[in-house]
């Protein structure tokens, strides 16, 4: 079909709505996809049906959606993450539950159950995994390296927006046309225009386009932002762990996400303009797509894994009130992995056909990137080992990960053997593997930070029993859908099947589902201990900010911290700076003068590129020719425009900076310090006790 044949509209008519679907043919598939598109109408409804009805809309604009504060960004970040995880994890357990009807049809229709595996994981890797790691990064680094912000407010809030507006086209998707069929790799020639005409592929091809510039530009601004903005007397090897990881990442960003750029605009102009880069005729060929995709696709894994690493490396030190053991190897082992990320993407062509040369290269090169990753198991076993463990929320999530990412690792290292990833790559048994690496490795890692530093941004902590019950529900959880499918997949059972035909793997699926069901539980109990949690935030505060008893320098100030950040810039001379100025006793000094401090203004422009790229992807997807060139020149025009406001920042002065922070300071020395054994209780107001006992 030509855009001349589709109307002044493009290629939106009365059937691309699901709800013309299940008219006209009114079985469970389409009942599923319409309560899928019903959920996402009513879910805008209520929203906005709320914020007219408590009149929130201006302190949402003003506070939030036009803040170039980091920590509200980092904040917004997560919660567009949770959004996100809450439908790729249901996406999950409707696949599942067709696995689980048994031999023959199930409920959904193949190309339904192709359009929910591509959907779950273009959804959990590019607007869960991604945007939750950065949202944690907004809020943290900064706070890590003694900053007042980030290098680029600005190109922070646009790379948010950008990030948001092509997660929307996502939900879009499920109200409007159909997603693709091709899986979140999107190999031709599944998403070709010849065997997939619909808008399926360029809903895709948009989302991962402008959400890849988004991070892009995020990658580059936290790569400057510890290069250049870190307090005085922090040097690379005073850096706390997770800034190493974050930084490793950023690297990552840069040199990976522009071949997935790449790839996906020479797909649309396959599709979009009759080009034959990937084809079977004319001079395409298919392997430069996979070839350009996973050049990314790997060190994408260790953009997301590393950062979880760190988090880890903060969480074991902290809880076992003790220095991280082996910070030098842990920094070369991070560095290495991330080297070493780039050399090993042909280890998904095994199957392909390859000589025996390039697969054992790439086989060995697989190999090696399991002895960084070892080097930081033990590490961090060291570090736990005779420490004051205490089992508090964060920690129980690091060792359900130290136990279930080892088994993950191993699966990888026999898959990195070119014979048997022959036999096993087209199977479940890479989906166990895949899962087994990101749930434990990626997820917990994640919820770990988000239970480690909600004191830190909003004042008081969440509540203890739910956070236990939630590890506990994701663990079991985890290991009742994903252990059977290493079954299954030795015995042959082909990934990506809506149905199979041999009774043999059915007891295995039921196993699954029923994990699926408890995942889903684990989901529903993290916005129960959300709300439990803010229900009893008086009983929780830690207005002091520090409740664990850290040793960074995030937690040498107050919580939530001031929009500044630091009354004074902090003069580093330790690693763990902050824990060895509890030991020595000089923890909260009082500065001798204060100073005026200067922060960026709030501005719009990262709300409204949001929005003009949403409907520029809608209508590019569409073929509303005219409504992409108009939303084009209003971008081009909205950053000319904002170049020329030169009232960029405000000044917040002197004496409201002293009066602050030296009430805070009279708040600290009128607090009684805690001991790690009162930590859960309402005595524990942020001022704890340093654990001089496990010190080493």
């Amino acid at each position: 079909m030509t855009s001349t044949e589709t109307g002044f509209l493009g290629r939106l008519s009365w059937d691309a709505l699901p709800i013309a679907g299940l008219l006209q043919d009114p079985s469970a598939n389409e009942i599923v996809a319409n309560a899928a598109a019903g959920v996402v109408i009513v879910g805008v409804i209520a929203v906005v049906g709320l914020l007219s009805w408590f009149r929130l809309w201006t302190p949402l604009w003003r506070d939030w959606l036009t803040s170039v504060d980091h920590k509200k960004i980092g904040i917004m970040y997560v919660v567009f993450a949770i959004v996100m995880l809450a439908r790729g994890v249901l996406e999950g357990v409707v696949m599942r539950a067709q696995q689980a009807a048994g031999p023959g049809d199930g409920f959904l229709e193949a190309e339904h159950f192709a359009e929910l595996f591509s959907t779950h994981g273009t959804i959990m890797i590019f607007f869960v995994a991604v945007p939750f790691v950065f949202g944690i990064a907004n809020y943290v680094v900064p706070l890590m390296i003694g900053a007042r912000d980030v290098a680029f407010p600005r190109l922070n809030q646009i790379s948010l927006g950008l990030t948001v507006s092509a997660g929307m086209m996502l939900m879009v998707s499920l109200v409007v046309g159909r997603f693709s069929t091709g899986g979140w790799t999107a190999y031709p020639p599944y998403t070709g225009a010849a065997f997939n005409p619909g808008v399926g592929p360029d809903y895709w091809i948009w989302a991962i386009v402008v959400s890849g510039i988004g991070t892009t530009l995020t990658g580059i601004n936290f790569a400057v932002t510890i290069y250049k903005m870190r307090a005085p007397g922090m040097t690379f090897m005073r850096l706390p762990m997770y800034c190493w990881t974050i930084i490793c990442s950023s690297i990552l960003i840069v040199f990976a996400m522009p071949p997935l750029g790449v790839a996906a605009l020479m797909l649309a102009a396959d599709r979009y303009l009759d080009f034959h880069f990937f084809t079977n005729d004319l001079g395409g060929n298919m392997m430069n797509y996979a070839n350009l995709f996973w050049l990314f696709g790997h060190p994408e894994v260790y953009l997301l894994v590393l950062p979880a690493y760190g988090i880890y490396s903060e969480v074991f030190a902290t809880f076992s009130a003790k220095r991280l053991y082996g910070y030098n190897s842990l920094v070369i082992a991070t560095m290495s992995i991330a080297v070493l990320s780039f050399t090993v993407w042909l280890h998904h062509f095994f199957t392909m056909g390859q000589s025996a040369l390039i697969n054992a290269v790439f086989g060995i090169a697989t190999m090696l990137i399991a002895i960084p990753t070892g080097v930081k198991v033990y590490d961090w076993m060291a570090t736990l080992w005779r420490g004051r463990i205490r089992f508090s929320v964060p920690m129980l999530y690091g060792l359900a990960f130290l136990m279930l990412f080892v088994i993950g690792g191993l699966s990888g290292v026999i898959l990195a053997n070119p014979t048997i990833d022959y036999q096993v790559h087209n199977t479940l048994f890479l989906v166990a593997h895949f899962h087994n690496v990101l749930l434990p490795g990626v997820l917990f890692g994640l919820l770990a930070a988000y239970n480690y530093w909600f004191p830190k941004a909003f004042g008081f902590r969440l509540n203890e029993f739910w956070g236990r019950a939630t590890v506990a529900l994701w663990t079991i959880g985890f290991l009742l859908t994903f252990m059977p499918l290493y079954f299954v997949g030795l015995m042959g059972m082909p990934r990506r099947s809506f149905s199979y035909d041999d009774p043999s793997f059915h007891p295995f699926m039921i196993v699954a589902i029923v994990g699926a069901l408890v995942i889903t539980c684990a989901l529903f109990s993290v916005l129960i201990q959300l709300w439990v949690s803010v229900r009893d935030r008086e009983k929780t505060r830690v207005p002091v900010g520090d409740p664990w008893d850290g040793r960074t320098l995030e937690w040498s100030i107050p919580s939530p911290p001031p929009p500044y950040n630091f009354a004074i810039i902090p003069q580093v001379k330790d690693r763990d700076d902050f824990a060895a100025a509890k030991e020595r006793g000089i923890a909260y000094p009082t500065p001798d003068a204060y100073e005026d401090i200067e922060l960026p203004r709030n501005t719009g422009i990262g709300f409204i590129l949001c929005v003009f790229s949403g409907v520029w992807m809608f209508a590019l997807v569409w073929w509303i020719w005219w409504l992409a060139a108009l939303m084009t020149v209003l971008m081009i025009l909205a950053v000319i425009i904002w170049t020329f406001d030169d009232s960029t920042e405000f000044t917040i002065a002197a004496e409201e900076v002293r009066r602050d922070h030296e009430a805070w300071l009279s708040l600290v020395h009128s607090e009684k310090a805690v001991d790690r054994d009162y930590e859960t209780s309402p005595e524990n107001r942020g001022l704890a006790r340093p654990d001089l006992v496990a010190v080493t």
